[in-house]
């Protein structure tokens, strides 16, 4: 592959669409080809079986792929009640099946019990390490290891749609960064004593993307064809939008790009605090990166 070296300052998010069956990596490998940038990132693994929202990090950016402050996640996934598999989803092996009847307010009394702050305890099909193996190299070997249970949080779980005859449906969740909604679904079905499985899943909100501005990967390549990849690129200080604004003045600017720790007073900050972290600006406005203070001194976190 040919890459194009006038693309080397190129700094943003790429809203991608994943398509159902491709794995996060292949997105960044076909797009490696597509954008001819080999600086690629992402900020969340996908499912293979799942689609929608995956922020594709291009350029400098790629430092930024894991210090988002947003860690809100938003899913919809299709569940059937009474079957239970090895992968907790339709694309694994049945283990056991169940013909309990579950109504509708069966089902939304038992959702209530995994909303807040609970224990989860990851996948054995999940990319997670363990020793220096991945769960799903693991699980496909046949074994199988304990997991330590790990804290997430959900804010919320609606029931969209629910067909008590099938008990099939459909269910929308938000919550944070590290939820695994494929396990939601299985203890919701243990809940109910007849277990259950993810049937699909599509990420409609992910780290400040919404699935409304994302592109697929074909109208990618044909915006890319005309060569107005800038765009489709979202500003990566939106990612930090939470973070207090300061904007450096014309000399103060050369100090911090060279690395210079700066006193409090040349960065306009009135706010000292050595637990926050700030979006930061040159004097032409351009986005330099994440600071913070320390030891009194105000110094660069990240720089992009």
């Amino acid at each position: 592959m040919s890459l194009d070296n006038s693309k080397d300052n190129i700094c943003g998010i790429l809203p991608v669409k994943k398509p159902e069956g491709w794995t996060s990596f292949d997105v960044i490998a076909k797009l490696r080809g597509v954008l001819r940038i080999k600086r690629l990132g992402h900020s969340g693994t996908l499912d293979p079986m799942a689609t929608g929202v995956l922020p594709v990090f291009v350029g400098r950016a790629t430092k930024a792929c894991d210090i988002i402050p947003d860690r809100r996640k938003v899913y919809t996934a299709g569940f059937q009640l009474g079957v239970s598999t090895d992968t907790l989803d339709s694309t694994g092996k049945t283990l056991k099946t169940s013909d309990k009847a579950v109504t509708r307010a069966d089902l939304e009394c038992a959702k209530s019990s995994f909303v807040g702050d609970i224990m989860q305890v990851p996948p054995m099909y999940s990319a997670i390490k363990v020793n220096g193996k991945k769960l799903y190299e693991l699980a496909r070997a046949g074994k199988e290891i304990e997991r330590e249970p790990r804290a997430v949080h959900i804010d919320s779980i609606d029931i969209i749609e629910y067909d008590e005859a099938s008990r099939r449906g459909v269910m929308k969740v938000d919550c944070e960064k590290g939820t695994y909604i494929r396990s939601v679904i299985s203890v919701i079905g243990e809940k109910l004593g007849c277990g259950g499985m993810m049937t699909s899943l599509e990420r409609s909100y992910s780290g400040g993307v919404d699935i409304k501005d994302c592109y697929t990967i074909e109208e990618i390549a044909e915006i890319c064809e005309q060569d107005k990849l800038s765009q489709m690129l979202i500003p990566l200080d939106r990612a930090f939008v939470s973070y207090e604004k300061t904007t450096l003045g014309q000399w103060e600017t050369k100090l911090y790009r060279n690395g210079v720790k700066l006193r409090p007073e040349q960065t306009g900050i009135k706010d000292l605090s050595e637990d926050k972290l700030y979006r930061v600006y040159g004097s032409d406005n351009s986005f330099l990166g994440i600071g913070a203070f320390h030891e009194g001194s105000f110094r660069s976190f990240k720089n992009f």
